[in-house]
């Protein structure tokens, strides 16, 4: 999509979630007919006028539920501005978070999944065509995937392949390591909620392509997304836990779920075995947007393999344009992510100049996970629509 001159425009889409088997969001471009919010920016003098992220961040902190929010601005790669607001630990406990502090990324991790893929693809070691059961043929012998021999490469990266969810996982188990087979017969279990070629959200597609990115290049999930993405990319930061009791290294903020008993549990040790290539990716504000600037400029891969993972899946409807600020309507996608205790976003512009990366930590459930993601949407045109 091209920019009028003079104007940098965003968007984000934030996916619908349904308790826990939504416990990792969606990327967005693939995830269409989700809820919106959008952002136009003026440009100016080469860098866009912004208003004061922290005050913005102040009012997402106000939001009941919110435990702590942070956010950083990125312009062809420098941070141009920065907010903390609430605390790291619940009721005001722990001091702010350092606005550059790690956190999890959810299902941001899909895009960056989907883009080792493609690399795979552009060196001839995968084809999308390629079935499921030729890739990973124990997943047919083993009968761990129905129809495995007619979904492809394509259908796990587009969501339409029709296998059915594994999650949600207990989230409060913060010590037993599932293996990948462990929660394919998890999903094996559970009725296939759509025929083949039908959009249906499920991360157990992206489980089943992490798997394939171990067996094709014969290295750990982890060792790829460091040796493609973190290492070239210099996000420093970044990496990808596998197993528990790995969580987020340094200062960070803390996330809440509500038990059955009505009592808020700290649930900052998420199991990450369950999550993996779908949403277990930790990262930065810094790192998250270095990766956008580079998907976006076309760093990463070539443009017929990049339109696999931005275009709606077959069937769907290209995401309406529109937005809070007079001026450009033609608008990116952004990414969103989310399991229990925290969401996490990030915006970016087009051409890969603009980012704004957004985490915040949660108490309670859906409703008040839903109310923190809204309050981060409504940040967007208090960041990007400064009053002239």
């Amino acid at each position: 999509m091209s920019n009028r001159k003079g104007l940098i425009v965003i968007r984000i889409t934030a996916p619908r979630m349904a308790g826990l088997a939504c416990a990792v969001l969606a990327l967005s471009t693939v995830f269409p007919g989700t809820a919106m919010a959008t952002a136009t920016v003026a440009e100016s003098a080469g860098r866009p006028k912004i208003a004061d992220v922290q005050k913005a961040l102040e009012t997402v902190a106000r939001t009941p539920g919110v435990v702590g929010v942070i956010g950083e601005v990125y312009y062809d790669g420098k941070r141009i501005g920065k907010g903390s607001a609430g605390s790291r630990l619940l009721d005001g406990k722990g001091g702010k978070i350092p606005s550059d502090a790690r956190y999890r990324i959810g299902s941001q991790t899909k895009q960056m999944t989907a883009t080792i893929v493609m690399q795979l693809v552009r060196e001839g070691k995968l084809s999308l065509d390629d079935k499921l059961s030729e890739v990973l043929p124990q997943v047919a012998e083993q009968d761990l995937v129905e129809y495995a021999s007619d979904i492809t490469v394509r259908h796990l990266i587009t969501l339409t392949s029709g296998v059915p969810e594994y999650l949600p996982a207990a989230p409060f188990d913060f010590t037993t390591r599932y293996t990948p087979t462990q929660l394919l017969e998890i999903s094996r279990k559970r009725q296939r909620p759509v025929e083949i070629g039908t959009w249906n959200y499920s991360n157990t597609n992206y489980l089943l392509l992490g798997m394939m990115i171990e067996k094709v290049t014969g290295h750990s999930m982890a060792a790829e997304f460091d040796r493609r993405l973190f290492g070239p990319l210099k996000m420093t930061d970044s990496y990808l836990p596998t197993k528990p009791p790995q969580g987020i290294k340094g200062p960070h903020g803390h996330g809440y779920w509500t038990d059955e008993t009505g009592k808020l549990r700290d649930v900052d040790r998420l199991n990450a075995s369950t999550l993996l290539t779908a949403g277990g990716v930790i990262s930065t504000a810094r790192d998250v947007s270095r990766f956008q600037q580079a998907f976006q400029q076309g760093k990463l891969l070539p443009a017929d393999l990049q339109k696999v993972i931005t275009d709606p899946p077959p069937g769907q409807e290209p995401l309406p344009a529109g937005g809070p600020c007079a001026g450009n309507p033609e608008l990116l996608p952004g990414h969103g992510g989310a399991a229990p205790g925290f969401s996490a976003t990030t915006y970016t512009s087009s051409d890969g100049r603009l980012q704004y990366a957004v985490s915040t930590t949660v108490a309670g459930r859906e409703p008040e996970r839903e109310a923190a993601m809204r309050a981060v949407s409504q940040s967007v045109k208090a960041v990007f629509c400064p009053a002239s």
